[in-house]
């Protein structure tokens, strides 16, 4: 975690003058910062993580990832990392994007182990389509959620640490443990930089991945028994985004356009400062890690329907104070 850490910062201090001069965030009318911002500071944090897990090999090879589903991720977010910088530098259309995660998502699923089941009353096929279905969609709202200052380091801090704090209870394999380390130290790399007012947005490069190799442990989180957790963790942001899409479905609107009608870029524009939205995100994220938590100490149906119910509730207080109407000044810039 330390070594993504230091490697992240080193990487984004390199690379800013040169993000500055190709992969530059000019506002727009959707967008939620007013100056122009460069972004792509998933490649500092795509690098550092990966960089950690490669010195976890170095000194203990049984500690890190290996084998078939490894070289399949690490597969798939290289393809994302790609399109996603691409995107940054000069968008992409919505068709080839779509088919690129498509293959990435392919790759992933396809790897995953062959007894691994999370609804066993499912055909084997049909489950296998729908994790793809599933991690597909998770890849994009990650990326559709990264639209505001320092909103997936309060989604993914938490998530990234509780993760790893399953894996120490068994409720995910140690390497996957590993993996969550690695992002987590890579994230508070990044953290002191996208902090409001951000001076780097972490961009398609990251964002993309961080959906991919997340959806990933989740899955397997999901596999040995604890879907329960596998679900608290991400509800937030499952939740945000996905109400969303509906909403703007059911209008008529282009989905595959940029927009600012998310429940957090709401509320910035109804007149919560950055910061405030922020904190209650990350405050809901804590309170849904300390359930998954609980889910894994204490399994049973009982505390899971309790944790979901008390999970559910505190998401839904969230997006209905995010939500709501509020008098005031934008105090506080946002990402795109």
């Amino acid at each position: 975690m330390v070594g993504a850490l230091a490697v992240t910062v080193a990487l984004i201090v390199a690379l800013s003058p040169l993000l500055r001069r190709i992969a530059l965030a000019r506002p727009t009318a959707r967008s939620s910062h007013t100056v122009p911002t460069p972004q792509g500071g998933g490649i500092a944090v795509a690098a550092g993580a990966v960089a950690a897990l490669a010195a976890t090999a170095a000194v203990d090879p049984a500690g890190a990832p290996a084998g078939l589903q490894a070289a399949a991720v690490a597969a798939g977010v290289a393809v994302l990392a790609v399109t996603g910088f691409v995107d940054d530098v000069r968008p992409l259309p919505p068709g080839p994007r779509l088919v690129l995660q498509a293959l990435a998502v392919g790759v992933v699923v396809a790897a995953l182990p062959g007894d691994l089941r999370i609804v066993p009353a499912l055909p084997e096929v049909v489950e296998s389509v729908l994790l793809g279905l599933g991690l597909l969609w998770f890849v994009n709202l990650v990326n559709f959620m990264d639209g505001l200052d320092w909103m997936t380091v309060a989604q993914m801090v938490p998530m990234t640490a509780a993760l790893a704090g399953l894996a120490a209870l068994g409720a995910l394999p140690f390497e996957g443990g590993v993996v969550a380390l690695a992002l987590l130290g890579a994230l508070l790399g990044f953290a002191p930089f996208n902090r409001p007012v951000a001076r780097l947005f972490l961009g398609d490069v990251g964002s993309l991945p961080l959906g991919l190799v997340t959806g990933w442990l989740l899955v397997l989180t999901a596999a040995r028994g604890h879907l329960a957790a596998a679900l608290l963790l991400p509800l937030y942001y499952v939740a945000d985004a996905t109400l969303t899409l509906g909403r703007r479905l059911l209008r008529g609107e282009r989905v595959w356009e940029a927009h600012r009608t998310h429940f957090y870029q709401r509320a910035v524009a109804n007149g919560l400062a950055v910061p405030q939205v922020v904190g209650r995100v990350a405050l809901t994220n804590l309170v849904l890690a300390g359930l998954a938590v609980w889910t894994v100490v204490r399994p049973g149906a009982a505390v899971a329907t309790a944790a979901a119910t008390a999970g559910g509730a505190a998401v839904a207080l969230l997006l209905a104070d995010l939500g709501r109407p509020r008098t005031g000044r934008l105090s506080s810039r946002g990402s795109p």
